[in-house]
């Protein structure tokens, strides 16, 4: 080979070793070395997730998940605070290496991966007891006197614009909650998840269920991870499919009435 050939070989080479993206760590090398697992978690979920103000401490179905991860990858876990609006830019950011439990959306696609999901919810309606024989049917609720509350930048928001749109809609900012705007009369109507529909149900006896003909809008929920982090993504999944296997997912589920 020619002086100019050689020459030419290696300006090649070198463009291509500029030119190339450079090769981004995982996080799951980032959590092994550095020893913290760092999860998003909204701390309003119940029984997902609940925070205690008093103690800044964290139990619920998701908190037992995470930590279990936590000791099979043999770190420490920090639970880092966000909220539903900020969720996924969390992940995005790097703020935190994955979230707890979130519903799988295709907004929420196009920015974040997803881990296998391990669990399911279905949505529902709920009001308190003195208003509830004003509904019957998800129509009853869709009407221009009937206010709906509801959560800024969850997917419950998104879901009460596209069934009521006949209704007065209240959005309101974490950690307020659509239902706490039910309870105290300045709204008529809510919807949640049958799992937090439950618990709402015991702890407040003047919450009820309107009785629809049939539950919506089933959906899988999973963790959110960082999108183009397939080897961290991989390491997940993996994980959930393992702990499926061995029943983890249904004693923890049981453990917290789900």
């Amino acid at each position: 080979m020619n002086l100019f050939k050689k020459l030419g070989v290696v300006a090649v080479c070198m463009t291509a070793l500029v030119g190339a993206p450079a090769s981004a760590q995982s996080a799951l090398n980032e959590i092994l070395s550095g020893g913290v697992l760092k999860v998003g978690t909204t701390g309003d979920w119940n029984p997902m997730s609940v925070r205690d103000p008093a103690t800044n401490s964290y139990v619920g179905f998701d908190i037992d998940v995470m930590t279990q991860l936590g000791a099979d990858l043999g770190v420490e876990v920090e639970f880092v605070p966000t909220d539903w609006k900020t969720l996924v830019n969390g992940v995005v950011a790097g703020n935190y290496h994955m979230t707890g439990s979130a519903s799988i959306s295709p907004a929420r696609l196009k920015a974040a991966g997803y881990s296998n999901s391990y669990i399911s919810v279905e949505i529902l309606p709920f009001t308190t007891a003195d208003k509830a024989d004003r509904f019957s049917s998800w129509d009853s609720i869709n009407m221009a006197d009937v206010k709906v509350a509801t959560t800024l930048g969850t997917t419950f928001e998104k879901l009460v614009r596209e069934w009521f749109p006949d209704a007065q809609i209240t959005v309101v900012e974490a950690p307020a909650r659509g239902y706490q705007e039910v309870l105290s009369g300045r709204a008529d109507v809510f919807i949640t998840s049958n799992i937090e529909g439950s618990t709402l149900v015991k702890k407040f006896p003047n919450v009820q269920q309107v009785a629809v003909e049939s539950a919506r809008a089933p959906t899988p929920i999973a963790m959110l991870l960082p999108q183009a982090d397939q080897v961290w993504i991989n390491y997940v999944n993996s994980w959930v499919e393992l702990k499926k296997t061995q029943g983890f997912f249904e004693t923890t589920a049981a453990k917290w009435g789900l």
